[in-house]
């Protein structure tokens, strides 16, 4: 067993709520001793952290799916570690699990912690670490229920996600097209939009930086919209709901174009295409499937092992790289999954 005495837990703390982007000066570096796990607890090590979109809320005040972080508490993240001391018999020192550790090299999972299934172990057999912060990872979670029990996607249909390079749209487009329907991307840039149609299997991929959205909806999209799947709101969504189909879904996931707004959210005004098309919209947060997860991992793997589905990350290495890697989610800098690398295996 490790030596936690001899150990130093470099973390990272909200020091102030954002105005717009986050900077350096909203966060404070701290550092703890390791202290030893209470009784029936555990003590990781991190491994790597799910960098999300979704951080960026957390840091705002106000009511929401979830409590916000409070100031001078560690920055919320999943991720990926190694069990490091146990006081339970239901993990072993060596342990690989799934966890919420937040932005620190070290963390102490409590008795409540394990109990309430956010802690799970992981097979290297099933994917690698970064897999399991990707496809077999909250992201994949989100898209696979996204899409499959909001979205209720039929085999030739059409479905559409924005953010399509990214992590939750690489799982939703592929996991479309699984299933039997067109897969339809929407990209910043000519080499994601390349790797979504060519690497991906997707049917075709729209570039909002170059092109106008509309006609490539109405180019790619003939028949209409059957399901869109929203990771970025704003002028991508208003565009959207003027090519939907009759009885389209829409599957409202996320809005990182308005998450650094100094001004109020922009909201859609082309709403009354829900009415004229007998379309809904529909918001989901993944956590309300946690108790399916499992059945997600399964058959996600499965596409993972035999070809059908691709896992694309981009792994930035360093806790203290934390404040400026978060900030590739919202330029469009990252190409993949974004994974900060705190520790290797």
């Amino acid at each position: 067993m490790t030596d936690l005495a001899a150990l130093a837990n470099h973390q990272i703390r909200l020091a102030a709520r954002p105005n717009g982007l986050p900077t350096r000066n909203d966060w404070n570096f701290t550092t703890e001793p390791v202290a030893p796990p209470v009784d029936g607890g555990i003590v990781v090590k991190v491994l790597s952290l799910s960098l999300d979109p979704a951080m960026r809320g957390w840091m705002n005040e106000g009511k929401s799916y979830i409590p916000p972080v409070g100031i001078g508490e560690v920055m919320r993240a999943s991720g990926v570690a190694k069990v490091i001391a146990s006081a339970t018999p239901a993990f072993s020192v060596g342990d690989l699990v799934s966890c919420g550790p937040g932005v620190q090299e070290y963390a102490a999972l409590a008795p409540n912690d394990l109990q309430r299934g956010g802690v799970f172990k992981i097979d290297l057999a099933a994917g690698s670490v970064t897999q399991w912060l990707n496809v077999l990872g909250m992201p994949g979670m989100t898209g696979y229920f996204g899409l499959l029990d909001v979205g209720q996607p039929q085999p030739g249909q059409t479905v559409v996600v924005s953010g399509a390079a990214g992590a939750v749209g690489q799982t939703v487009g592929q996991l479309a097209r699984i299933k039997g329907c067109r897969a339809v991307g929407i990209a910043g840039g000519p080499e994601k939009c390349a790797w979504v149609v060519d690497e991906l299997g997707f049917d075709a991929c729209i570039d909002y930086k170059t092109g106008d959205v509309k006609a490539g909806l109405k180019q790619h999209c003939p028949q209409g919209v059957d399901v869109y799947f929203d990771n970025v709101g704003g002028d991508i969504l208003e565009a959207v709901l003027t090519r939907l189909a009759r009885k389209a879904r829409i599957v409202i996931c996320g809005a990182i174009s308005q998450y650094n707004n100094t001004t109020p959210v922009q909201g859609p005004a082309n709403y009354l295409s829900l009415l004229v098309n007998r379309a809904r919209m529909e918001g989901m947060v993944v956590f309300d499937y946690a108790d399916r997860y499992p059945i997600a991992v399964k058959e996600l793997a499965g596409y993972l092992k035999d070809g059908r589905m691709k896992s694309k990350e981009d792994v930035v290495v360093g806790l203290e790289t934390f404040p400026e890697s978060l900030l590739k989610l919202f330029s469009g800098a990252n190409f993949g999954k974004l994974v900060l690398e705190v520790a290797g295996a």
